[in-house]
């Protein structure tokens, strides 16, 4: 019986398929390893050397799947947006629009933050490292942090138009004082060690839920109560 021959154009597919697999694998740990060092010495603390040591690999294969140290940060950068979209964007969206997401929104966003008080938040430590340096850098930091702000606009807005949050509800200025809780919960937790900063966040959250939403829980007037029923002055408990 004779023996089928290995097509070689088959077989080099394979071998190119491997081979970029394990390439890919290695990129997702190098990158793995670098978002862990960004997280605790800042994109500043980033260098090809640094990594080499940590992954326990050469420079120049470090090199190779990045490039220049520019393109690691970026490429650190892009990588933490994706798991903050995993972690906060993408199960928040699943709630009904309106207020419901936006909630979701922002504790999903708050339970991040606190994960992230022994480590760092790369949004804002990067916003500290580079707001007045130009370059790429910096300009993919800004398109992460700007795409963010407009999914809570966007979130804002539907809630708006579902006539869950007053009509004259500025949005980019709830977004900024939403932003600003976050800023403060990250400063007093992380910086100052301060008792209880958690919890004043979520408290200020729902203060300025409360400015804005529409106040369609406070008690109705005598003349909107149906019909039949006396206004609360009027009413008497019944003598036993």
């Amino acid at each position: 019986m004779a023996v089928p021959v290995e097509n070689p154009a088959v077989e080099s597919s394979r071998n190119s398929s491997r081979a970029l697999h394990k390439g890919q694998q290695t990129r997702a740990a190098i990158l793995d390893a670098a978002l862990g060092l960004a997280s605790h010495m800042g994109l500043e603390g980033l260098s090809i050397g640094a990594l080499a040591e940590v992954t326990q690999m050469s420079k120049s294969g470090v090199f190779a799947h990045f490039g220049s140290r520019e393109e690691l940060q970026i490429s650190v950068i892009r990588e933490y947006h994706a798991r903050f979209e995993e972690e906060v964007f993408f199960p928040a969206i699943r709630e009904p629009r309106g207020l419901p997401r936006l909630r979701a929104l922002f504790e999903r966003w708050i339970r991040r933050v606190s994960v992230e008080l022994d480590s760092g938040c790369i949004y804002i430590s990067g916003a500290v490292e580079f707001d007045d340096r130009p370059g790429p850098v910096r300009d993919a930091l800004v398109s992460m942090v700007r795409a963010w702000h407009a999914a809570l606009e966007r979130a804002i807005r539907l809630a708006m138009a579902e006539g869950q949050l007053r009509a004259d509800t500025e949005p980019t200025q709830m977004l900024f004082e939403l932003h600003g809780l976050i800023l403060a919960l990250h400063h007093d937790a992380r910086f100052l060690r301060t008792p209880g900063a958690l919890g004043r966040a979520h408290a200020g959250f729902e203060r300025t839920l409360s400015h804005y939403a529409r106040d369609a829980h406070s008690a109705p007037d005598a003349g909107a109560l149906p019909a039949g029923l006396p206004p609360p002055a009027a009413r008497r408990p019944a003598r036993r």
